[in-house]
């Protein structure tokens, strides 16, 4: 499975559970983190959960190993490692506070929109 495939299956994961603005970042040659970060958001703790979970179930499912997952239990920004794929799960309030768009606003944003209207 390649690094887009991993993106495909984090977007439609976040969004089966109703995850708002999701985006991605195309990080190659940005950043040594990852090649893409995955970000979106829920409206309620349980939401940024609910997503979180989601993420980690579907990428078990597809024998994608998650290195490692941050921030689950506060549910404000939960960080889902999955190696060439970083997702940030933010609450909404956080989102707009820590505006990772903007901070790695030379990154390109991949477009989604055929992945997730599958």
């Amino acid at each position: 499975m390649d690094r887009r495939d991993i993106l495909t299956t984090v977007a439609k994961a976040a969004d089966s559970k109703r995850a708002e603005d999701v985006i991605a970042l195309n990080m190659q040659g940005i950043s040594l983190i990852a090649d893409f970060f995955l970000i979106c958001h829920g409206n309620s703790d349980k939401q940024v959960q609910a997503i979180a979970r989601e993420i980690k179930e579907q990428a078990a499912e597809m024998d994608i190993h998650v290195k490692r997952l941050e921030g689950f239990d506060e549910a404000r920004w939960v960080l889902i490692d999955l190696g060439d794929v970083v997702a940030h799960v933010f609450h909404k309030d956080e989102r707009s506070y820590y505006n990772l768009e903007r901070l790695w606003g030379d990154a390109p944003i991949e477009d989604l929109t055929s992945e997730l209207n599958q």
